[in-house]
């Protein structure tokens, strides 16, 4: 009851007329700026802090606008995600497994539709665990050590390796490439260079803008201009709704998807790209039975998008809870807070309920505003496929590139976005998948960072790794996910070979 009468008084905080229009300007320009390649949440948070102090906003009322912001962004990506195959943001990338295919089926606008509706309930869902739920939570999430992490990320690599489809050693070589990719640079642990074969440009490794726009957007539009010359790439229709019967289709895979999002984001640093991955992954062995998957199935749109706004909700758990910040996007917030003089952790929620109840009650009216304000255009957004391709495609490699550009301010990164486009290209000729070399890419300095952190608590022992009951379980649940479809068959054969002699 206790939580219930906070949110209450959190509610008046928020229902405001002007924390009410602020939630509203930030969820529109989230969703101008989330469509926009490169850009990202970060960046126009970074870019507005300075107009909240000159505005002299409360800080309950700038945090209202930058998570606005935040989770506007995150379904503006979706629609250069599903619409042109191009992913703004790690958590978006595996949209494009099933979003991607259904636009070029002539269903965008369903697909934006249900992506939209995904993204509501798991976001909804979310603030309401985080309702009751959000101090003890953050405090066992914080439990949370290297080992576990480690044991985390190898599961999340297994299960990375049965996206191929009967292309396990393709799979595999996608995922070392990203790993390779992501070894580029200076060395954070020693400070030595890695792969940069004496260039300065490359110092500071693959920017993730540059790798996601080479790796989609240029190689995308090559194989486009292919199928143009070909005959077999001519238009892409913008499409028909979503049907009732294939929302309630994909509620379960939403409810399973909401509960991965919602763990994984409370575990600070993992991020939405991991949890959308999972939720893939998972749903992909629950639900695949048709083999749909990856050529446009509804459902291996929904996971996707309803654990990547879960996770992206409860990353405000341990920057509410602890002062710790779940993702990137969470620790410029937390920075906002304490330019503030706040301080986050537990204390927060009594000392200053209107800043913690008031951001919470913003969430579940965010959510509400968003699906409002999207839904009515997503038969818009869907015409945008309505252009004619020798207008669109170019239009979208320069604002691309201008993505490129603002992010990393270097002409040499839009030569290697070239350069990565067009191996890109081929990979794609090879039946090369990119998706798992982007996942891998991602999630390669989570893995390196905590097995350098678990061996230096040990003093190299390597059965540190093992160490707690919840690694160990990580690490059983990878094993048999990478023994199991070898295994299977042969299982099988030996069944019916002893079943037939037992018929004999």
């Amino acid at each position: 009851m206790e939580a219930l009468s906070s949110l209450a008084f959190g509610f008046s905080v928020a229902f405001t007329p002007f924390n009410l229009a602020l939630a509203l300007a930030g969820a529109a320009l989230g969703t101008a700026i989330g469509a926009l390649p490169g850009i990202g949440p970060i960046n126009a948070i970074v870019l507005l802090l300075p107009l909240c102090f000159s505005l002299k906003l409360p800080p309950e009322s700038a945090l209202i606008l930058l998570a606005g912001i935040y989770y506007g962004s995150g379904y503006g990506g979706r629609i250069s995600s599903i619409l042109l195959n191009i992913p703004g943001d790690p958590g978006l990338v595996m949209t494009t497994l099933d979003g991607y295919p259904l636009a070029r089926q002539g269903r965008g606008a369903a697909a934006l539709a249900l992506s939209g509706i995904g993204s509501f309930v798991g976001g909804t869902l979310t603030v309401l665990l985080l309702t009751f739920l959000a101090v003890p939570i953050a405090r066992l999430a914080v439990a949370f050590g290297p080992a576990e992490y480690v044991a985390l990320m190898v599961l999340a690599f297994a299960l990375l390796s049965t996206m191929g489809q009967g292309r396990t050693a393709k799979t595999w070589a996608a995922i070392c490439l990203g790993l390779l990719g992501a070894m580029i640079g200076i060395d954070g642990g020693s400070g030595v260079e890695r792969f940069t074969f004496g260039s300065l440009e490359m110092l500071g490794g693959i920017d993730f803008t540059t790798l996601t726009i080479g790796l989609f957007a240029v190689s995308e539009i090559l194989i486009v201009a292919e199928g143009m010359r070909s005959g077999a790439v001519t238009h892409l229709g913008s499409g028909d709704r979503l049907k009732i019967g294939e929302l309630v289709r994909c509620l379960p895979a939403m409810l399973r998807a909401t509960g991965i999002g919602f763990f994984l984001g409370v575990l600070p640093g993992t991020g939405a790209a991991v949890a959308s991955a999972l939720a893939y992954t998972a749903e992909k062995r629950v639900s695949n039975r048709n083999d749909t998957f990856g050529k446009g199935d509804m459902r291996g749109l929904a996971a996707p998008e309803t654990a990547d706004n879960a996770a992206q909700t409860a990353s405000m758990v341990p920057m509410l809870a602890l002062g710790i910040p779940g993702s990137g996007t969470t620790a410029v917030m937390l920075g906002a807070l304490l330019m503030y003089s706040i301080t986050p952790g537990p204390l927060l929620f009594t000392q200053r309920p209107e800043i913690a109840w008031g951001l919470i009650a913003s969430m579940y009216i965010g959510n509400v505003m968003l699906l409002v304000l999207n839904l009515p255009l997503v038969g818009l957004f869907a015409r945008l496929l309505l252009v004619p391709n020798w207008i669109l495609f170019p239009g979208v490699l320069g604002l691309s590139f201008a993505g490129v550009y603002a992010a990393t301010n270097s002409m040499f990164e839009l030569l290697l976005t070239t350069g990565i486009g067009i191996a890109a290209y081929a990979m794609r000729k090879m039946g090369i998948p990119l998706i798992p070399m982007l996942i891998a890419f991602v999630l390669a300095r989570l893995l390196e960072d905590n097995i350098r952190r678990a061996l230096s608590i040990s003093d190299g022992d390597p059965m540190a790794l093992f160490s707690s009951p919840v690694a160990i379980l990580f690490w059983l649940l990878a094993a048999l996910t990478l023994l199991v479809p070898v295994l299977a068959p042969h299982l099988g054969r030996r069944i019916r070979t002893v079943s037939d002699s037992e018929g004999g």
